[in-house]
């Protein structure tokens, strides 16, 4: 069972399919750890059907979906693939980014025995995986912006808690903390941020162009 969950906005933000697309991916990776967010967002997804239902219908024409399919020149799909159930130890949202396995993913070194794997979305914000050694912090930092860490398995701590697989640790510009990853397996996490992290310590700044976070 998950203890931190994203916060009310993310959830109705998600819902209405206002978020972006890195923040989109973190919340509903989240989603598969966690049966209560997924009732939340159903029931805010409810309620804007209600809403909708209130609206004044509006008449379309019988090849309306055709048109706009044709203006976007996307095919209208006929047949459909067969769905095939791949064993994975990555959560679906994010399977259709990075692949089946962890363990093949091409990671890229950021140093101190970590690495992270970006991952290319459609908006300007940046969502990459994590892997943060066994026992080992990351360097101290701040925030210019928001950032949601998800993890995926193993653990981190800070002085907000600790996170386990499934939990999500959402701060912004007011928090200035340094994660400890669990002993005895390597953290693995999805993060997102709109903004450059703020580190306290010479080398990761003297770092930070080049591993881009």
């Amino acid at each position: 069972m998950t203890a931190h969950h994203p916060q009310e906005d993310l959830l109705l933000s998600y819902s209405a399919g206002a978020l972006g697309e890195s923040w989109s991916l973190a919340v509903a990776t989240h989603l598969a750890f966690c049966p209560s967010c997924r009732d939340k967002v159903a029931t805010a997804e409810d309620i804007g059907g209600l809403l909708l239902e209130d609206r004044e219908n509006v008449s379309m024409s019988s090849t309306a979906l055709e048109d706009v399919m044709a203006m976007l020149d996307i095919p209208i799909a006929t047949e459909f693939p067969k769905i095939e159930h791949t064993r994975s130890n990555i959560p679906y949202p994010l399977r259709e980014y990075v692949g089946n396995d962890i363990d093949e993913i091409k990671w890229k070194s950021i140093g101190g025995g970590a690495y992270q794997y970006m991952i290319l979305t459609g908006d300007v914000d940046q969502a990459r995986l994590l892997r943060i050694p066994a026992g080992k912090p990351v360097p101290e930092h701040g925030h210019g912006g928001r950032e949601l860490t998800l993890v995926l398995s193993g653990c981190f701590s800070d002085q907000n808690g600790e996170y386990r697989s499934g939990d999500i640790e959402d701060v912004d510009e007011d928090v200035v903390h340094q994660p400890l990853a669990g002993a005895g397996e390597d953290c693995i996490c999805l993060a997102v941020t709109d903004a450059s992290l703020k580190f306290k310590a010479i080398i990761p700044l003297l770092a930070q162009p080049f591993i881009n976070i």
